[in-house]
Formats: C-alpha cells, sequence, structure tokens
C-alpha cells in the first residue's frame, strides 16, 4: 500500500520568524534566504518550529511509500498549497507566508491547498493512504482534506492529546527505531482526548574506555 505524508507548516508569525527576517540577522540561514537562491523550505520550517517541524520531516522521510512519479512528502504552506520540503524559499514568500492566519474558512489558505490536494487524490490508487503530521483537533487542515482526500486521510493515533513538543518527541524517537505508528482515518474519528502519559528520557549511551 502507498503511504504519502503532508506536514503541517511552521509558525511564520514569530519570534524565530523576526529573528530570520530581521536586516541585522548574519547567520547563515537568514543570509541564504536574503539571496536570490532562497534556502529549502523543511529547513526553513525546521528553524522556525524547531522539534516538532523537524520530528515530523524526519518521520515522514523515513516512511513515505509513495507511487512510483509521486513524491512522499509534501509540506503544507499558508499560501501556496502543498509545496516540496526541498522547494527554495526567500524572504519575500516567507513574508507572504506570515501575513495569512491559516483558517479553514480564509480563501488564500483553502483555495489552493484544496486544488493541490485534490491533483494528488487523482495521483494515487484509491487504497492509498495520505498520513496527516499537524494538528487534528481544529479543522484548519482537516476540512479541506478531507473534501479533498476523503477516506483516505489518516492520522497517528497517538497524536491524540498530545502537544506539538510530545508530537515532534515520538516522531523523532519512531524514526530512529524504524517502528512505524499506528494510523486512523480521520473522518468521523475522535480528534481530542486525555492528554497521554510524558515521553520517557531516552536512555544515554555511556561508552567504557577499553583496558590497556
Amino acid at each position: 500500500m502507498s503511504r504519502v505524508f503532508l506536514l503541517s507548516p511552521a509558525h511564520c508569525g514569530g519570534e524565530r520568524a523576526s529573528l530570520v527576517l530581521g536586516p541585522r540577522a548574519r547567520f547563515d540561514l537568514a543570509l541564504r534566504l536574503r539571496a536570490s537562491s532562497g534556502a529549502p523550505l523543511g529547513e526553513v520550517f525546521s528553524f522556525l518550529s524547531g522539534l516538532y517541524f523537524r520530528g515530523k520531516l524526519t518521520y515522514a522521510r523515513a516512511f513515505a511509500n509513495p507511487p512510483a512519479g509521486v513524491p512522499g512528502v509534501y509540506v503544507i504552506t499558508p499560501t501556496d498549497g502543498l509545496e516540496l520540503a526541498e522547494t527554495a524559499v526567500d524572504v519575500s514568500r516567507l513574508r507572504r507566508f506570515a501575513s495569512v492566519d491559516i483558517r479553514a474558512d480564509d480563501a488564500r489558505f483553502r483555495r489552493p491547498l484544496l486544488r493541490h490536494a485534490q491533483r494528488l487524490a487523482e495521483s494515487i490508487e484509491p487504497d492509498g493512504e495520505v498520513v496527516l503530521l499537524g494538528s487534528i483537533a481544529t479543522p484548519k487542515y482537516v476540512e479541506p482534506l478531507l473534501e479533498a482526500l476523503g477516506e483516505r486521510l489518516r492520522f497517528p493515533s497517538e497524536f491524540v492529546g498530545r502537544g506539538d513538543m510530545s508530537r515532534g518527541g515520538l516522531l523523532l524517537r519512531h524514526a530512529r527505531s524504524g517502528v512505524e505508528l499506528d494510523y486512523l482515518p480521520l473522518r468521523g474519528a475522535t480528534r481530542r482526548g486525555a492528554r497521554p502519559p510524558r515521553l520517557l528520557p531516552v536512555p544515554r549511551v555511556t561508552h567504557r574506555a577499553s583496558p590497556c
């Protein structure tokens, strides 16, 4: 069975966005964003969101199994529908992302997302799965994606009740272990629930010196 992942975007209007977009910023990513070549969308969103987006991207790349000719990982953007994580973005595009408050009823966000999701639906087989790695408790992603993808839209069952940081840590652990999460259909699912127990700390590996 084929499986494609959709990653929700990073918040493009927060403190980290102000840092990377600041005219006095001189670190590598900020300089590349101001250059004509730009920087990869996945790298930019990983900087803006930290652990959560990095976990989503690492996990999706580890477990994507797309049909021939179809990318396995797409990133939802605030204004431009679905993009590849490798797509180059620059300062002007990042500022355009920040100008839109993501809501299911905002046409600037919904129309391009719906158009691209419908195109994706036409490119995968009827029993293929599209897994949303993002917020499931609100309609902002769920409504337009369900309209386009219907029963093929899935989500990780362990997302229910977890916050962003917990989801990011969970995804990184499963990507590193090679054990994939279980997925449920989004249509009709219970998307809110009690907060699960905190993730246990990962044991540190200590290396003892070999005797001489």
